[in-house]
């Protein structure tokens, strides 16, 4: 993507399937899957399009976040739902090595493969959230978490920020909102296994009332903020705040 940095991407609440085998447990509960409990709505679909816009390699899932949540810490308390949180031992130890081990694996193999050539990779965590959380309204279209100890970690973000006031200001954007960048995630799993100088992770989270029911305008939007990261991404890369 740049001579300096290079570009992963990861979608961790793509979809909300629910394996076969575990398909008899989530029966009363089959409601709960089409809603921002069971994914991230339209998260899928604007990480393909990120990838595809920065030529940048895409590590989704689309197991359900019902099942394990694959953005949280092993020893997180919300690390399985109300629905696996009562399996036995044995059966969420195998959900988390056959579902949630993998992916952050795959994630972490390819950062670890895009660093070995000294360049520092930026990695784009694609989320989206409800539009109202326990009678709360969030207000902004998309936020981008990161860590403000990272100074490259905050240039990127204002440089995406001003980029989508000149080119999409219809959008409200917004800096660690509707969470804290710091907050328990892979991110910041990662940015403690890579260091602040090869890693650098961004969680774009978009308001799942900016996810249209009409495809193509979805599409539309889709393209229009990847143009705006882009964008950004290449502000940043030509002045001189890389540290």
């Amino acid at each position: 993507m740049n001579a300096r940095f290079a570009c992963v991407i990861s979608c961790e609440h793509g979809g909300n399937r629910i394996p076969a085998r575990y398909a008899a447990s989530f029966q009363e509960h089959l409601h709960v899957l089409n809603t921002h409990r069971g994914y991230d709505h339209g998260a899928l679909a604007l990480a393909r399009t990120l990838a595809r816009a920065l030529d940048a390699p895409l590590v989704a899932a689309t197991v359900s976040r019902l099942l394990v949540d694959l953005n949280r810490s092993p020893a997180h308390r919300q690390l399985f739902s109300s629905v696996t949180r009562g399996q036995p031992e044995a059966a969420r130890r195998a959900i988390v090595e056959r579902y949630y081990v993998p992916h952050r694996q795959r994630v972490e193999a390819e950062i670890a493969r895009l660093a070995a050539d000294g360049r520092r990779v930026v990695h784009i965590g694609v989320h989206s959230f409800t539009p109202r959380l326990r009678g709360v309204s969030r207000h902004a279209d998309i936020g981008l978490l990161y860590d403000p100890g990272s100074l490259f970690e905050a240039a990127l973000c204002r440089a995406w920020k001003e980029a989508f006031r000149r080119y999409a200001p219809r959008l409200r954007v917004r800096r660690n909102y509707p969470y804290r960048g710091t907050s328990d995630g892979l991110t910041r799993t990662l940015r403690r296994r890579f260091g602040l100088q090869r890693y650098a992770g961004i969680e774009l989270e978009l308001n799942q009332a900016r996810v249209l029911s009409d495809p193509k305008a979805y599409a539309v939007l889709c393209k229009e903020i990847a143009d705006c990261i882009r964008r950004g991404f290449d502000k940043l890369a030509r002045g001189k705040l890389l540290q």
